[in-house]
This record gives structure tokens, C-alpha cells and sequence, in this order.
């Protein structure tokens, strides 16, 4: 039993990263980022890299991975979506694209495999990021057994989730952000430079998606496709909890995180996927906007 809710209590921590960027930037930005699972898969390859390369561990590819995805997210922002705000379908064809050109650049090697040129860690095939083996040996405590990397995940993702709050609800900048949701008009009309700040939240939210690659690096086969699932899993995330409601982004990734590791385990992952789907069907029908969305004047 305790294994089943370790393993559902990681898959949420992941969602929650996940859909901690989404949330953030569509609720501020009216932006859907459909490249968000490509800055996950970022951050994944950036933590194999470090290893391969410079003999860096889980702990210093962490915050590498943050600021190699956030940098990436934001030269996204500045030369992709900043053209496009206020036209959402446009940003969703566009961030699609960006999406496909990711995952080329990395299953080419940055083009450098039409010169012959191989780099360890790139390309088209799978690969593996090595986790400190103290995070690999189970733990028994009190006659319950504890998987250390899959409370690590849990840990890591609640500070985030913690600093995450406090920049939102206890900073200036969270103030511009929360102003920037409710009316990015009146927030301009105000002094708030909406572009700076979108650009900044954009920037934060790629770089939690980078930690969340990392993690799932963890227990996951690394390889270009890996963030095309994700990004659905985010995006489901978001749509119960409600557009950037932090709470509610919380409370759906543990919901759909716990059902999809129960059903995974009592059957396949298959079964749980369509499970997942269902509850989310019948959620929406409940809330439309999620079960947690501003209200509207």
C-alpha cells in the first residue's frame, strides 16, 4: 500500500511541475505553449549531458537544468510569442512548431550529425540519467518501505511549490503577475510593464518544466518524443484545477496523479490513461472553468 502511494504521490509531484508553467503562463499570458513538453525534454537531456560531460550529479543538474530550459523558454518568448499575444490559436500553431524543431535539433545533434560529428547524449536513440545510488536503496522504516528518490521528488517539488506561492502571493513581481491575469489592459494602464513580466513568468515556468525533467529522468527512458505526453498531462492538469489558480493546479496534479499510479499498478498504464480521461471528462462537466477559477465581475 505505501508503495502505491509513494508512486502516486511522485507521478503528482511531476504534474504539478509540470503544470505549474502552464498554469502560470496561460493564466498571465494567454499563451498555450504547446513547446512546454519540449522544454521538459530540455531539461531531461540537460541533466544526461551534465553527467556524460562534466561528471555533475542529480543535485547540480537541477539547477542547471532550471536555467538552460528558463534561458531557452525565454528566447522563446522574445522571438515567438511576444509577436503573437492576443491571438491564442496562433500561439498554440506556433509553439507546435517550435515544439517539432526541438525535438529535430536534439534527434540531429544540433545538426552537427551531417558532418559526422557524434555527441554522447544526443540523437535519436535512448538514454539514461544516472541517479546517486543512496536514492536507489529502499528504505524500511516502521515496517513500511520508503523509496528515497520518489521522496525526493516529493520534497524538491513541495519547496518549489512553496517558493512558487511565495513569489505569487508575497513579491512585488506576484503582484504584477496577478494584476497581468485579471486585466493586462488596466495592469499596462498602471505602470506595470507587461511585456517584461510575461516575459520573466515565461521564463520561470520553463525553467520548473526543466526540473521536472530532470526528476522524470529519474525513472523515466530519456529520449526527443518524451515531452509530447507530458505536455498532455500538464495541460490536463491545468484545465481541472482552473486557469492560474495555483491551489487548484495543486489539488488536480495529486487527484490525477494518485488515480493514474493506482489504476497503473492494479492494471496497466493504458487503463489508467483512459481512467485519467474519464475522471477529467466528468470534472469538467462538474466545473467548467476547474474546480478552482477567478471570479469574474
Amino acid at each position: 500500500m505505501s508503495d502505491i502511494i509513494f508512486i502516486g504521490l511522485s507521478l503528482s509531484s511531476i504534474l504539478l511541475l509540470i503544470a505549474l508553467g502552464l498554469s502560470i503562463t496561460y493564466g498571465a499570458m494567454g499563451v498555450i505553449n504547446m513547446a512546454h513538453g519540449e522544454l521538459v525534454m530540455i531539461g531531461a537531456y540537460t541533466a544526461v549531458l551534465a553527467g556524460l560531460h562534466l561528471g555533475l550529479n542529480l543535485f547540480f543538474a537541477l539547477p542547471l537544468a532550471f536555467v538552460t530550459s528558463g534561458l531557452v523558454g525565454l528566447v522563446i518568448e522574445r522571438l515567438v510569442i511576444r509577436r503573437l499575444y492576443g491571438r491564442i490559436i496562433d500561439t498554440l500553431l506556433a509553439t507546435w512548431g517550435v515544439a517539432i524543431l526541438l525535438q529535430q535539433l536534439i534527434r540531429l545533434e544540433f545538426g552537427l550529425s551531417f558532418f559526422g560529428i557524434h555527441i554522447d547524449g544526443l540523437g535519436p536513440g535512448l538514454q539514461n540519467m544516472t541517479v546517486p545510488a543512496f536514492l536507489t536503496q529502499p528504505i524500511d522504516v516502521a515496517g513500511m518501505t520508503i523509496q528515497p528518490y520518489r521522496t525526493f521528488i516529493i520534497v524538491v517539488t513541495l519547496l518549489l511549490a512553496g517558493l512558487t506561492w511565495w513569489l505569487m502571493y508575497r513579491t512585488p513581481m506576484g503582484v504584477q503577475v496577478r494584476a497581468i491575469m485579471r486585466n493586462p489592459q488596466i495592469a499596462a494602464a498602471c505602470g506595470i510593464d507587461v511585456r517584461r513580466v510575461s516575459a520573466l513568468t515565461f521564463a520561470y515556468g520553463s525553467g520548473l518544466a526543466g526540473i521536472a525533467g530532470v526528476l522524470l529522468a529519474g525513472f523515466k527512458t530519456v529520449m526527443p518524443e518524451m515531452g509530447a505526453s507530458v505536455v498532455v498531462d500538464g495541460f490536463l492538469v491545468v484545465v481541472v484545477g482552473g486557469v492560474g489558480s495555483l491551489l487548484g493546479t495543486i489539488l488536480a496534479a495529486g487527484i490525477l496523479g494518485q488515480i493514474n499510479g493506482i489504476v497503473a499498478l492494479l492494471s496497466n498504464d493504458i487503463i489508467a490513461r483512459a481512467v485519467v480521461f474519464a475522471v477529467v471528462i466528468a470534472l469538467i462537466l462538474w466545473r467548467p472553468r476547474g474546480l478552482f477559477s477567478f471570479k469574474s465581475r
